[in-house]
């Protein structure tokens, strides 16, 4: 595969530059659920830290292949990241910059493609992958707010707004709590076509609206619905419930339907 492709030559050239420690790739390689539409991976670890350098993390990207161009990561918390696009053949590719400290902390154990002193399986042997949860009190706080925001936009006659808080609250939200039912690491809505039971995605998928006001009011009744049910599913006596919220902006849902 073509990914396979471009890991093993970028092993190749970064086995001969002494700034680099070592090369390991994570994703849907570790897997096995890589195909042709995948992106790929990698972790580049350098003795020095690289990590906020745009110039010289594109110094490093355009040796690897035929660099169409990049950009980095902090819109998702992330500058030692410089997400790519190669050509010959078209290929995304997320290349992460970090040093051997910062290596040890990570989500998910990759498979090293080169560790030229051992520091990296070293690091993994001395830490653990911790994939972040959500918060369930942090939702329920936020829920029922967050519902009645997107309420003043169907009022207001702005339905693009709330047409794409919709598409907010399933990645944030019901993304993740269905993943977590389904028993699946909460990745947004990564993958929800295949990781979630018929029922489930059904019941996602009725928050999907049409460009249209009653559309959009029976797609956040929906919603709600829905994490309602989660909320029975996952939550348990600890969360306080915002009970109250939640009457007062339904009872202004009822009003936002009933308005002409």
């Amino acid at each position: 595969m073509i990914q396979q492709e471009f890991a093993t030559k970028a092993k190749t050239i970064l086995e001969k530059d002494a700034t680099v420690l070592g090369l390991a790739v994570g994703g849907s390689w570790l897997t096995n659920e890589m195909d042709a539409f995948s992106d790929l991976d990698l972790i580049l670890v350098t003795r020095e830290n690289v990590s906020g350098n745009k110039e010289l993390m594109l110094d490093y990207a355009k040796r690897l292949g035929s660099f169409l161009s990049g950009f980095t990561g902090e819109h998702v918390g992330e500058p030692g990241l410089l997400i790519c696009l190669y050509d010959q053949p078209l290929l995304h590719v997320d290349l992460k910059f970090v040093t051997p400290e910062a290596f040890r902390t990570r989500i998910e154990t990759p498979a090293l493609l080169l560790d030229k002193e051992g520091q990296l399986k070293k690091a993994i042997n001395h830490s653990r992958a911790t994939f972040p949860y959500p918060d369930y009190q942090w939702i329920e706080d936020r829920f029922w707010i967050w519902i009645h925001y997107a309420l003043l936009k169907i009022g207001r006659g702005e339905y693009l707004e709330a047409y794409d808080f919709l598409g907010f609250l399933r990645r944030v939200v019901f993304g993740p709590l269905l993943h977590i039912k389904n028993k699946n690491l909460p990745r947004g809505v990564r993958k929800v076509e295949t990781g979630l039971s018929t029922g489930d995605l059904a019941k996602l998928k009725r928050t999907l609206p049409i460009y249209d006001r009653q559309s959009l009011l029976n797609s956040f009744r929906n919603a709600v619905s829905l994490y309602r049910q989660l909320r029975i599913a996952l939550y348990d006596n600890s969360i306080n419930l915002q009970d109250n919220t939640d009457k007062k902006v339904m009872e202004y849902f009822e009003a936002i339907e009933n308005r002409k």
